[in-house]
């Protein structure tokens, strides 16, 4: 059974951030700091304890938060590692990353009027936990200063900085507020994405890649324009590529023309579905289905196409609603023939609530669907 994400701040790490604060300089009492946890400490989700713990760090803070931010830097564990692929590793010096959430919230909420002394303290934050939270407000009050620093941290030699360039500034973050100006006009972060779309870390250039699936959307135009620049910019390493082709990952789903062109499946491909089946045709919530399809190509020569699944699920109220499986890139030799096949689980999932109903399946090629039958699901 997963863990509660709430047991990533425990009573023992507000313990231990009370340490590291008086270690740091700053006046803790144990017995006040104890208190003003509050008896239902335990009983608050993660959100909820992170705000707590911050509001009782700025008990114990200087009230000067140009003093509070250097002293908050200084009681901060070990930056993060990475591999060497520049995924990150932890330092071991805290429970967990989730240590650093009430640093974020008390940047945050003290620091928005001390801009340069903020912007350090998060600097130090991102190589720990992340600053792509804490960064927002200061977008959103302070756009055009926030930015001129985050173009010196797109040089920045650790990845965890770099990449909080490109995950701070992404107009639909999960788990925060979205930025309504750049929803609107993500125009100005662009050149920034730009300076990291060959960065040496993977974890940066796929915080790129998700980024710039955000902007298509809401400006599918502006994100296929911005590929094509991309990829019409040598010289083009592999990287650059696999990094457009997640970014476009959204609307290569929906078939949008532009974006398949790029990767050369705009035109409508020769392949035709010779047969298919969906076996068995009945099953019950729990089970599984396979999905099967054989594809000819009619035509004197080769033939390929990006193959995806897309299957109809049924909604608690009847309706459908389509789920894109992305397939792969499949070849097929003059009057050839070529086999996809996928088993789909039925199984309850934290994702996917599956309700009983007759499921309908397409084979999509080159954006362009084909029926292959369909399925009927039981309780």
């Amino acid at each position: 059974m997963a863990t509660d994400l709430k047991h990533m701040l425990s009573l023992d790490a507000a313990h231990q951030l009370a340490e590291q604060l008086a270690a740091a300089g700053a006046t803790v009492h144990r017995g006040q700091w104890q208190k003003a946890m509050g008896a239902d400490f335990e009983a608050l989700g993660l959100m909820d304890r992170g705000r707590r713990m911050a509001q009782v760090m700025a008990q114990f803070m200087p009230p000067d938060f140009a003093q509070a931010a250097p002293l908050l830097v200084r009681a901060m564990g070990r930056p993060m590692g990475l591999d060497k692929h520049g995924e990150p590793t932890a330092s071991g010096d805290v429970p967990s990353s989730f240590f650093y959430l009430p640093h974020s919230m008390y940047i945050a909420s003290h620091g928005l009027q001390h801009l340069p002394e903020a912007l350090r303290a998060q600097h130090a934050l991102t190589q720990r936990f992340t600053a792509e939270f804490s960064l927002r407000p200061f977008l959103q009050q302070h756009p055009e200063a926030t930015l001129g620093h985050l173009a010196q941290w797109v040089q920045d030699d650790n990845a965890h900085v770099r990449r909080a360039v490109s995950e701070a500034t992404r107009p639909r973050l999960p788990w925060a507020a979205r930025l309504p100006d750049f929803v609107r006009n993500p125009k100005p972060v662009l050149p920034l994405l730009a300076r990291l779309r060959d960065d040496s870390s993977s974890y940066v250039r796929r915080s790129v890649a998700n980024h710039l699936n955000d902007i298509g959307k809401d400006h599918p135009e502006l994100l296929t324009g911005t590929a094509r620049q991309w990829l019409d910019d040598p010289p083009v390493p592999a990287s650059r590529q696999a990094l457009l082709r997640h970014a476009l990952r959204t609307a290569i789903k929906r078939g949008d023309t532009q974006a398949l062109a790029l990767f050369g499946h705009g035109q409508v491909s020769p392949l035709q579905v010779h047969s298919a089946s969906i076996s068995p045709s009945t099953a019950r919530i729990g089970e599984s289905v396979t999905l099967h399809c054989t594809l000819h190509n009619p035509s004197a020569q080769a033939a390929s196409a990006l193959a995806d699944w897309r299957v109809f699920y049924v909604k608690a109220n009847g309706t459908l609603s389509p789920k894109v499986f992305k397939g792969s890139t499949v070849q097929i030799d003059a009057h050839g023939r070529g086999v996809l096949e996928k088993t789909l689980s039925l199984r309850q999932m934290s994702t996917r609530t599956h309700h009983p109903g007759r499921h309908t399946v397409e084979i999509v090629l080159n954006g362009h669907a084909h029926s292959i039958g369909h399925f009927d699901l039981h309780p």
